[in-house]
C-alpha cells in the first residue's frame, strides 16, 4: 500500500474503546490530541480525511449515571443524545489548534439505501471536504432503531468510504490485523500482511462474529473489507491504541491491508453506467463540449426533458444530434428539471421558489 500521505482521501474508523476509558468513562484526551496531530499531518499533505467515530453512548452513559451493561434501546438513545454533544465538542477542541474545522454528520442505514438520501449525504460530505473541513460521522443512535441501523461502525465506515470515493479505509482496532485464528486463544495464529482476495477460506478464519478482542469481531471487518475493496478502496486493520496511530501505521506498524480492486472513481462511473435510466435529457452543443471537458451539466444547457423521474434517478444524456453521450444521476425531479431547463443557475431559486443545486447532474455522478 502506498503511503497514507500520498492518498487523495482517507476514512478512519475509531472505536469507543480508543476514545473512552473503560474504567472511568472519561475521554482519553491525550490519545485524541495525538490523533488530531495525525489528521493535521495528513491534511497538510493534501489528503482529505473523514473520521467515523463511535463514543457517544459511552460518553453519555457516564453523564447520566447509567450502568456499563447493555442498555435498553431508550436508554441507549438517551445516552447517545447526551454523548453526541460531548463527542463533537471533543473533536472540535482537539482539531481547533490546527486551524481545522470539524463538522458532525449523523446517518442511519436508510441514508445509504435510499438513493435520494444517499446523494444528499454524498453532496454534503463532498462540500465539507471541498471547504477543508473534517467530517465526524456517526450512526444517529438517538433515532435509529434495529431495522434502520448499521449495527457496527466497521460497515458504516466502509459505506462512508464508498460514498466519498476514498482511496483508503483505516479501521483502528484493538488487534493489529487479520489473523488465521484468534491470537488470544491460539499461539500459532498467523497475521496476514496483505489479503488480495477474500476467499471462503479467509472468511472461515473470522470465527463466529465475536473475536474476543472487539465488539464487532472480525466478521464485520471482513464485510467492511468486501464493501470497500469492491469499490476500489484499500482497507487496513491496525491497532489503534498507540499514540499517533496513523503516523505509526505510516511508519510500518503491524497491520493487514486488503487490496483495492481498481480505481474508486472508475468503479463509481462503471456503477452509474450500468444503471437502467429513468429519463432522458437532451442538451445543446455548448453543454456537450462542457461535459467532454469534465464539467457538470447545468440547467442552462438542457433543451428537452423526457420521463418521470425523481432525485437520484439515472438519466440518459443526449447531444443535440440525438447521440447518447452518457448518463448520470439527477439532482432534481422531472418536474423540477422541466421548470429550470435552459435557465441560468442563479435563476433556480426564483423559478422553483427554493434554493437548488447549481448542477442538474454533477460531474462526479456522471459516466460518459
Amino acid at each position: 500500500m502506498a503511503a497514507l500521505s500520498s492518498a487523495r482521501r482517507i476514512v478512519v474508523k475509531i472505536g469507543s474503546a480508543l476514545l473512552v476509558d473503560r474504567d472511568s468513562g472519561e475521554l482519553r484526551a491525550g490519545w485524541l490530541h495525538s490523533l488530531a496531530n495525525d489528521v493535521a499531518w495528513l491534511k497538510a499533505s493534501g489528503t482529505d480525511v473523514v473520521l467515523v467515530s463511535s463514543g457517544s453512548i459511552a460518553l453519555g452513559r457516564g453523564v447520566l449515571g447509567l450502568p456499563r451493561a447493555d442498555l435498553p434501546l431508550e436508554q441507549s438513545q438517551a445516552a447517545a443524545a447526551v454523548g453526541q454533544i460531548r463527542l463533537a465538542r471533543a473533536y472540535e477542541e482537539a482539531l481547533a489548534p490546527h486551524r481545522i474545522t470539524t463538522a458532525q454528520v449523523l446517518v442511519t442505514l436508510e441514508d445509504s439505501e435510499n438513493r435520494r438520501r444517499y446523494l444528499n449525504s454524498r453532496a454534503t460530505l463532498e462540500t465539507l471536504l471541498s471547504l477543508g473541513a473534517v467530517p465526524i460521522v456517526n450512526e444517529n443512535d438517538t433515532i435509529a432503531t434495529d431495522e434502520i441501523r448499521y449495527g457496527d461502525n466497521d460497515r458504516l465506515a466502509a459505506q462512508v468510504a464508498v460514498t466519498v470515493g476514498a482511496d483508503a479505509l483505516i479501521l483502528l482496532s484493538d488487534v493489529d490485523g487479520f489473523y488465521s485464528a484468534n491470537p488470544a486463544l491460539d499461539p500459532d495464529a498467523k497475521r496476514f500482511e496483505r489479503i488480495e482476495v477474500i476467499t471462503p477460506e479467509i472468511e472461515s478464519m473470522a470465527g463466529d462474529g465475536v473475536s474476543g478482542l472487539s465488539k464487532g469481531g472480525m466478521i464485520t471487518k471482513l464485510l467492511a473489507a468486501k464493501m470497500a475493496t469492491a469499490a476500489s478502496c484499500a482497507m487496513a486493520i491496525t491497532e489503534g491504541s498507540p499514540l499517533n496511530p496513523l503516523k505509526t501505521l505510516e511508519e510500518g506498524a503491524p497491520c493487514t491491508w486488503f487490496t483495492a480492486q481498481g480505481d474508486p472513481q472508475a468503479a463509481r462511473k462503471r456503477w452509474i453506467a450500468a444503471m437502467k435510466t429513468r429519463g432522458v435529457l437532451t442538451i445543446d452543443e455548448g453543454a456537450a463540449r462542457a461535459l467532454m471537458s469534465g464539467k457538470s451539466l447545468l440547467p442552462a444547457g438542457v433543451r428537452h426533458v423526457e420521463g418521470d423521474f425523481g432525485r437520484g434517478d439515472p438519466l440518459a444524456i443526449l447531444g443535440p444530434d440525438g447521440r447518447k453521450l452518457g448518463q448520470g444521476l439527477s439532482r432534481y425531479t422531472a418536474d423540477e428539471a422541466r421548470a429550470i431547463q435552459g435557465r441560468q443557475s442563479q435563476e433556480i431559486e426564483a423559478t422553483l421558489g427554493y434554493p437548488g443545486r447549481a448542477a442538474l447532474i454533477h460531474r462526479d455522478d456522471m459516466a460518459l
